[in-house]
């Protein structure tokens, strides 16, 4: 396995996304905090220490589709950096806050990286979800800037299996496609006693095809029979059909990796046809209470990061921070990408070195790839694709709330 820099141009063509798409447009919003925003367009390091400031990025989708991940995400971010600098910060240098809204738009995430590098950004939070970091990811390989996506999930953010290469300089929080898929089927057969399944997911996204195609694979490794698989499209709102024909096949369970508004009309349309199978899910399901009635949502399981009540002390720094509870699990993934790459920039100011340099940037790298993080969301190292080595909470719902049923 090679762990060599990629180039921008190459990552693109092995995370499957053209340059063409990657064209200049209007960054969103930003904002900066801890100091004053340096606006000089300089070239990337030159400006990301500043006095005793450094230069951390954070980026998601704050409005749009998915914001509800986006702002968890930033939200949980700018707590953990805000409580260094409260605790004086890293050696005595604050950490200056530089964050960006990038709409759920890969376009747009690309525009507001660079616009983070030419302010002078040593290190990166983000992006969120999968595309838009995969976008990210490729342009940051020719800064070989430390980054430490919260919660995108799909492997070739960090690995590109087709050339067995590492994106050296990017880091994952949350755990990928393929262990959700994996790790839900070995739940479905193994902990429920499941052999029958089938799947239903939307077609032409990254996040839901991983998801459904590894555990397929795995369920059917197991010795399960996956006795139905159904797709639907971007803009789909009637999954009737699909969920008729899945009735038909007789299945013990659905898997449903898709994200918590669409499950909420699937399991409503499920129920309407008389599919009252328990449903899984993966950590999309995160945000499905409300979407979802307490009938139907009774018996399902889905995996995420981190459940409830697991870290008192985040729940409550967060609800006093900014007034209300912590809204799903992408808030302490925030949380712990922040940690992470703080791990890493210590090591760089231990070592004296300075902020935005070739030299400094690869200690947060190095410090990283070989350092044990004590998250919230669980210990955990990276393993050789850099992503974490740790347990998922399987969660389940009672009285339409979601609940810790155990760790596997």
């Amino acid at each position: 396995m090679s762990t060599k820099k990629i180039s921008r141009r190459d990552f693109l063509k092995a995370a499957g996304i053209s340059a063409a798409a990657i064209g200049l447009t209007a960054c969103g919003g930003s904002s900066s905090t801890a100091a004053s925003t340096s606006t000089a367009a300089s070239a990337a390091g030159s400006t990301a220490a500043s006095g005793d400031t450094i230069k951390v990025g954070v980026m998601g989708p704050l409005s749009g589709n998915v914001s509800v991940y986006g702002q968890a995400v930033v939200n949980g971010a700018a707590l953990y950096l805000k409580q260094v600098n409260a605790n004086g910060g890293i050696n005595g240098k604050q950490i200056e806050i530089l964050t960006e809204d990038e709409q759920g738009d890969a376009t747009q995430a690309v525009n507001c990286f660079t616009k983070m590098v030419d302010e002078g950004i040593t290190a990166l939070v983000g992006d969120v979800t999968t595309t838009p970091t995969l976008a990210v990811a490729a342009e940051s390989a020719d800064y070989n800037m430390p980054m430490v996506t919260a919660s995108a999930t799909a492997e070739a953010v960090t690995y590109d299996a087709e050339t067995d290469t590492v994106n050296e300089n990017v880091f994952r929080a949350t755990f990928t496609d393929p262990f959700q898929g994996i790790k839900m089927a070995d739940y479905a057969y193994q902990k429920l006693g499941y052999t029958k399944a089938a799947v239903i997911y939307k077609k032409g996204a990254d996040y839901n095809e991983g998801l459904a195609e590894n555990f397929v694979n795995e369920f059917e490794a197991l010795g399960g029979t996956i006795v139905d698989e159904e797709s639907y499209s971007d803009g789909d709102v009637d999954y009737k059909t699909q969920l008729t024909t899945i009735l038909g096949k007789g299945p013990e369970t659905v898997f449903c990796p898709n994200y918590y508004q669409e499950v909420g009309q699937i399991l409503s349309q499920a129920e309407s046809v008389g599919l009252t199978v328990p449903f899984l899910g993966g950590d999309g399901w995160d945000g499905l209470e409300g979407y979802a009635t307490n009938d139907q949502l009774k018996d399902t399981y889905f995996c995420a990061n981190y459940a409830k009540g697991s870290n008192p002390d985040f729940e409550n720094a967060y609800k006093e921070k900014y007034g209300e509870d912590y809204p799903n699990g992408f808030s302490p993934l925030g949380y712990d990408a922040a940690i992470t790459l703080c791990y890493g920039i210590q090591a760089a100011e231990d070592a004296g070195l300075e902020a935005g340099t070739d030299e400094y940037k690869q200690a947060v790298i190095d410090a990283i790839a070989s350092g044990t993080i004590e998250g919230i969301t669980g210990t955990f190292t990276f393993d050789e694709h850099h992503d974490p080595v740790k347990k998922t909470a399987i969660l389940t719902y009672v009285d339409g709330k979601p609940e810790l049923k155990e760790m596997f």
